[in-house]
């Protein structure tokens, strides 16, 4: 996924970050993802579907059940996005780094 607008979309809610971090060890039903939320079923549902959509989770299923799987690969580009600024504030920062260092001597 080249374009991270989807994932900072899924990212950008308290509960489907919190649902993040339940499927971060286990793979779940929405049914078990709603016990834990004091919401509907339907309410979930759709911040899955967000979170799917993202490419942060992916749906497999198996008899009349829907398993929802973290898929941690898919926070590569949002990494990628980010390191774009690490250098951008590392090379700032040692530009400052050495305008004090020439104005102290």
């Amino acid at each position: 996924m080249n374009e991270p607008q989807p994932l900072f979309r899924a990212l950008a809610d308290p509960t489907r970050r919190d649902i993040l971090l339940m499927l971060r060890g286990t793979d779940m039903t929405i049914a078990q993802v709603a016990e834990n939320f004091d919401m509907t079923r339907a309410a979930v549902k759709k911040h899955l579907t967000v979170l799917s959509d993202g490419g942060l989770i992916t749906v497999r299923a198996q008899g009349r059940e829907r398993y929802n799987t973290l898929n941690p690969n898919a926070f590569a580009p949002i990494r990628d996005w980010l390191s774009f600024f690490d250098t951008f504030w590392d090379a700032r920062l040692d530009d400052l780094k050495s305008a004090i260092e020439k104005d102290a001597q």
